[in-house]
């Protein structure tokens, strides 16, 4: 059977460089970044002491005051990144039959901070006093579900948690529910807000984490010979995918064609990359070919460039093994140098830059590029914004338990 065709009608994003896919976009060409000082709690004993939190954000001006209090953090900016996608999409879930759309809306962590406050309650005030909404306020389906009961999608609906590879994983398992046929239209992305005490502890455990506490906005360096760990972060980023023929029967506006995804494990580590970058480049070949793309169409690559001493080499070192020559002529950029890491919301609005690239024939910059490192040393379009012809370009995550998920989006022709 022949694959169906998949497109983008609708992109939502919640970030920390601006909520809202226009402002998001503006903020990257500009290369501003979205990293401060952490302020929601007290730091004073953490190695790391900044965050990439979203400051342009209102519960209140989407939910009410009951649904505000009761909905955590992460499922919130799912919600809100699916209406906006949904508004861009004009999609009426509610005029369509309802078993025909489903969601894959993922995280990485879910509500570690509804854990951290309903355990200071067990302690302080016993068992009696967790809230009833606790369990439905953590766990990393619930995201998922609250998009399925505000859109009225009544198909496949589930969430995928793969660390950093998670929204990539939900979109890229979204597209082939529909090239079999089995959905039209598919809401997917991913949404993380986990820059709590446990959170930031817990990665500042790992040694993870950049310790540029006194110039936030220079904490994240991808592939810079300087950098010394990624920033957490926080947001969300979901599209709407829908079948060729479902999206031109509509008359929907299409965005760009979602046309390749490949994913696959190291094998090697719990968090530390395959040393020969093995994961990362199988991830893109195959994507490649299921794309039916060749190398030298590549037009874009926006990387998974964390900022940490591996990532950022080894994910060079893959590019290098699969593009060959080529590798040096793609422009490749890190969103994460502005927004810092979403975790599992990082594949998502990282697919819409790339999407915007399309649209624009621009690239943004990596920002803080200012000491070459030998071991990267490719075209990483540093510190300013680039006018580049995309008509293709691909988007890797990879993630902490060795999962690599890239996906390729190409400007759309009938």
């Amino acid at each position: 059977m022949q694959k169906k065709r998949v497109v983008i009608t609708g992109m939502g994003v919640i970030s920390p460089v601006g909520c809202g896919v226009e402002k998001f976009w503006k903020s990257l060409l500009q290369g501003q970044s979205g990293i401060r000082p952490v302020t929601h709690f007290d730091v004073s004993g953490f190695d790391s002491r900044i965050n990439g939190d979203v400051i342009d954000y209102d519960p209140l001006q989407h939910f009410n005051s009951k649904d505000a209090r009761n909905f955590s953090r992460f499922i919130q900016f799912a919600v809100v990144a699916t209406n906006e996608a949904m508004a861009q999409a004009k999609l009426d879930i509610r005029q369509m039959d309802p078993f025909r759309a489903g969601v894959v809306v993922g995280s990485g962590i879910g509500s570690i901070e509804s854990a951290e406050e309903e355990y200071d309650k067990l302690l302080g005030k016993g068992p009696s006093r967790i809230s009833p909404f606790f369990i439905a306020r953590m766990i990393i389906n619930e995201a998922a579900g609250h998009v399925s009961i505000a859109t009225g999608a009544m198909g496949p609906c589930f969430a995928i948690a793969t660390a950093c590879a998670t929204a990539n994983n939900c979109i890229g398992e979204a597209m082939r529910m529909i090239q079999a046929g089995e959905v039209d239209v598919m809401i997917a992305g991913g949404t993380e807000s986990a820059t709590s005490k446990l959170g930031l502890g817990g990665f500042c455990a790992l040694k993870a984490l950049s310790k540029h506490n006194d110039a936030p906005e220079k904490a994240s360096r991808p592939f810079d010979l300087n950098r010394d760990g990624f920033v957490m972060s926080e947001g969300a980023g979901v599209v709407i995918l829908e079948s060729l023929e479902f999206a031109k029967a509509r008359s929907a506006t299409i965005l760009g064609e979602l046309v390749g995804y490949g994913r696959t494990a190291d094998a090697y580590h719990i968090t530390a990359p395959h040393t020969e970058g093995l994961g990362a480049l199988k991830a893109m070949e195959l994507a490649l070919k299921d794309a039916g793309i060749k190398i030298t169409d590549v037009n874009y690559i926006n990387a998974h460039g964390t900022s940490t001493k591996l990532n950022d080499q080894i994910e060079t070192l893959a590019i290098k093994k699969l593009f060959g020559d080529y590798a040096k002529k793609i422009p490749i950029s890190s969103t994460k140098s502005m927004t810092g890491h979403l975790l599992g919301a990082g594949g998502g609005v990282e697919l819409v830059a790339c999407v915007m690239s399309i649209r624009d024939h621009m690239v943004h910059p990596t920002i803080n590029y200012e000491t070459p490192d030998p071991d990267c040393d490719l075209d990483y379009v540093p510190n300013v914004s680039r006018k580049v012809k995309v008509d293709v370009a691909i988007s890797n995550s990879l993630g902490f338990g060795g999962h690599n998920a890239t996906l390729v989006v190409k400007r759309f022709r009938e």
